[in-house]
């Protein structure tokens, strides 16, 4: 059996899907971008998505809830200048795309001598990180329950104080297709999965009874045979301690102190309170902490964070972004220097640097943004072991939940799920209701130790930014902060 190159062969299987079935072919893109051209703009393309999607839901030991979905469209996109014109359809055909061509093209009411014409064709490069497996097909419907099944046993198992489980199996299949302005055509064929648990144990101590509750999971881009029986144990594992910890749990001790930080999703709080401010948009518009800062010290020595969407099957990675550039290792800070920020094509043009491959959209009916990845920290030198027996008095958060960050400060506030006290470097107790608050570029430069434990979180990062959602990763190393803010509830 001969194959093709990866990049043909994921164009091929979006012409299949988005242009096929509706008697489309390349000449009518060609037509469509024409009639944007024919203004004065300063870039367009025509961004085509096929979508299958489906989940199942486990509680009390039944199937609650099963979803299945197909969507499909084109939007449609001219820019000039800073302003952006956008149409979109879930009607592809060559009417709507003549029709919401027309629309778009408005955005300049100064029309080209001549006829317009679209640059010849290229297929943009891109990467080839996963599979393009349709995940639905990789279980039929009796494994996928079986599997959720198994997921409650287990963590039932566990303990007795657990009194309840609820599993999640989601999965998704998309497949986008780019056609730009400049001549280029780039497609993408995206798997993604995910299995989530959730257990609350109970316990009455002198009467008074108890309930907190755990998480675990993660995924990726791949089938869904990732999730055997250890994979499994794991995020089970996680969750159950999880809700056994906090079982035990004090309450949070305030004031300012030395926090540490563990390994893996606690790379969360560096997504929100320094990704975030090094995205292109709030940068070129200067409304960054980090804005004009390029080639400066914003951290302290040893610091190094890097956007990586090259990563193979990670929840965040893309073969290209949404506007068909390849995804690429950007770093942002090496060695406490800024370095660089996220790019899309539009804020890139503008501030006169090359995209960075970030270019992403929740789907055809939005417009794309600067958005990161894989966003994470390297690791450093230092044991885990060694960062927290440095604590004299202090907090040491292994899990994070929910967070925010204002980007013109860079003020965030963050809850820690899973937390413990830490005096003369012994984890004496598990805290509960700890809230982290800090300026995300100073914090950079609070960092006093790094790990050698640098790790990825398992796959269950969904970022949002002005209404929309898309998949990232996140990781760090063990990471110690001088002076941080904590409020407690003791």
């Amino acid at each position: 059996m001969i194959s093709r190159e990866p990049t043909i062969e994921r164009l091929s299987i979006a012409q299949r899907l988005l242009l096929e079935p509706f008697g489309l072919n390349e000449s009518h893109l060609s037509r469509a971008l024409a009639e944007i051209t024919a203004h004065k703009v300063d870039d367009a393309d025509l961004y085509f998505q096929y979508t299958r999607s489906e989940g199942w839901s486990l509680e009390e030991g039944i199937v609650k809830t099963g979803s299945f979905s197909i969507d499909q469209g084109v939007g449609v996109r001219a820019v000039s200048g800073e302003k952006t014109a956008f149409a979109y359809s879930d009607d592809i055909s060559e009417a709507s795309l003549l029709d919401a061509a027309r629309t778009v093209r408005t955005i300049s009411s100064t029309s080209r001598s001549g006829r317009a014409k679209v640059a010849a064709r290229k297929v943009a490069a891109g990467r080839s990180l996963y599979d393009g497996i349709d995940p639905i097909g990789t279980l039929d419907s009796t494994a996928k329950v079986k599997l959720l099944e198994k997921t409650e046993q287990l963590a039932r198992k566990k303990d007795p104080r657990v009194k309840q489980v609820m599993a999640g199996l989601a999965s998704e299949w998309d497949v986008v297709m780019v056609a730009r302005a400049d001549g280029t055509l780039a497609a993408d064929v995206r798997p993604l999965v995910r299995l989530s648990v959730t257990v609350i144990a109970e316990q009455s101590i002198g009467g008074v009874s108890r309930r907190e509750m755990g998480s675990g999971g993660g995924g990726g881009r791949f089938g869904l045979a990732y999730f055997d029986d250890a994979q499994i144990e794991t995020y089970v594992n996680d969750a159950v301690k999880a809700a056994l910890t906090n079982l035990d749990s004090r309450p949070a001790p305030a004031g300012e102190m030395t926090v540490v930080l563990g390994p893996g999703w606690p790379g969360i709080l560096l997504h929100e309170a320094i990704g975030h401010g090094l995205e292109g948009d709030f940068n070129r518009k200067g409304s960054s902490a980090f804005s004009g800062r390029i080639g400066q010290r914003v951290a302290a020595k040893g610091v190094t964070v890097l956007d990586d969407g090259t990563i193979s099957d990670r929840r965040g990675s893309l073969n290209v972004d949404d506007e068909g550039n390849a995804s690429q290792r950007n770093v942002l800070i090496e060695d406490g220097i800024l370095r660089g920020y996220i790019q899309d094509s539009l804020n890139a043009r503008l501030m006169g640097v090359k995209p960075t491959g970030n270019g992403r959209r929740e789907s055809y009916a939005h417009v794309p943004m600067p958005r990161m990845t894989n966003t994470y920290m390297l690791g450093g030198d230092k044991e885990p072991g060694e960062i927290v027996a440095s604590i004299k008095k202090g907090l040491y958060a292994t899990n994070f939940g929910g967070g925010q960050v204002d980007i013109t400060s860079g003020k965030f506030v963050f809850s820690a799920s899973e937390a413990f006290w830490v005096e003369n470097g012994k984890i004496l107790y598990p805290v509960k209701g700890a809230t982290i608050v800090g300026n995300g570029p100073d914090s950079l430069t609070r960092v006093t130790m790094i790990g050698n434990d640098m790790k990825l979180d398992s796959g269950v990062g969904t970022c949002g930014k002005e209404g929309q959602s898309v998949p990232v990763g996140v990781g760090q190393p063990t990471l110690r902060i001088d002076g941080l803010t904590v409020g407690g509830t003791a």
